[in-house]
């Protein structure tokens, strides 16, 4: 049986489908590691600018990395700069390159294809096409054996009654780590889209063959209430298409840019930037310049870390 799931905020359709899958997943160990899995889910996000999965204190993102990778993925690239903002990538990279990235694999198909303009062109010529495709998933290059291959296998687009929606078919999805990043970064696609077609935004559904929590992460997922505050939307987002690459450089740059959804995007990373190399005074003077939700959450996962920093130091008793 399928499991369906649907919310108006990613906060709590995660909380959700947490309790979903400790209610009802079984024990499974692919690869030797213990998770507790439900074959076939389906979940809608109804209000995809409520992107920020936000739980505290038991799930609290990093909102730095949160948009980096959402930058990283939609500007093509495969570039290291990406571990800056997660260490721990690299340990799934084949000689310091992440071999499943999907920028290049949704910009650059084979180095010839882009797939996003594809999709943008598709919707404008034939407004209710089933054609807006992105692939991800390349068996050619997944079966060699990289350490990294890509658990979403592709987005489709639908145009309908003025709303572009989106769905997103994945192999399989960590719901504890995964999900909160994956799908900031998916609406943030959905939505840039929209805008190119001057369209609104319609739902978002993520359709998962293994919907699984890792056995470690089980105890945390215990602790996600039943009904999780729903969040703030995020601060609309607009990039013209003929200017797109150009823009994403200097939000990757965190180029102070006009418009307070790309503005807030900057300030985060900068400031993220700014606490990665020691400087922590001007890392929080960043982040409290903006008083967008993704400045408030670095703020606050800034304090948390600090908070279990300060206890680790603490001399045994």
């Amino acid at each position: 049986m399928t499991l369906v799931v649907a919310a108006g905020s990613a906060s709590e359709l995660f909380a959700r489908a947490c309790h979903a899958v400790l209610s009802g997943g079984q024990p499974v160990a692919p690869r030797d590691v213990p998770t507790l899995e439900v074959l076939g889910a389906s979940l809608t996000l109804t209000d995809p600018r409520r992107r920020l999965v936000d739980v505290p204190p038991a799930r609290v993102i990093n909102p730095a990395f949160a948009v980096a990778e959402a930058m990283w993925i939609v500007s093509g690239s495969d570039d290291p700069w990406i571990y800056l903002y997660n260490e721990r990538l690299a340990d799934y990279a084949d000689d310091g390159r992440l071999m499943g990235a999907y920028g290049p694999r949704m910009r650059r198909w084979h180095g010839t294809t882009d797939q996003l303009a594809l999709a943008r062109e598709a919707l404008t010529d034939d407004p209710e096409t089933r054609r807006a495709v992105i692939q991800l998933y390349d068996p050619a290059a997944d079966a060699r054996g990289y350490k990294d291959v890509p658990c979403t296998l592709g987005y489709r687009f639908f145009l309908r009654d003025g709303l572009l929606h989106m769905h997103t078919t994945m192999r399989s999805q960590d719901l504890w780590l995964g999900f909160c990043y994956d799908i900031f970064t998916a609406t943030i696609l959905q939505e840039l889209l929209a805008g190119w077609l001057g369209t609104g935004l319609g739902s978002y559904r993520l359709s998962v063959d293994s919907l699984h929590l890792y056995a470690h992460d089980v105890p945390k997922a215990r602790q996600i209430p039943a009904d999780a505050d729903p969040g703030p939307q995020m601060t609309p987002l607009a990039i013209p298409w003929q200017t797109l690459d150009d823009v994403l450089a200097q939000v990757i740059a965190g180029t102070a840019l006009a418009g307070p959804g790309l503005a807030e995007f900057a300030c985060v990373l900068a400031s993220y930037r700014a606490r990665k190399d020691g400087d922590l005074a001007g890392a929080g003077a960043i982040a409290a310049s903006h008083d967008g939700p993704l400045a408030t959450a670095l703020r606050r996962w800034y304090q948390r870390a600090d908070r279990a920093r300060h206890i680790a130091e603490e001399p045994s008793r």
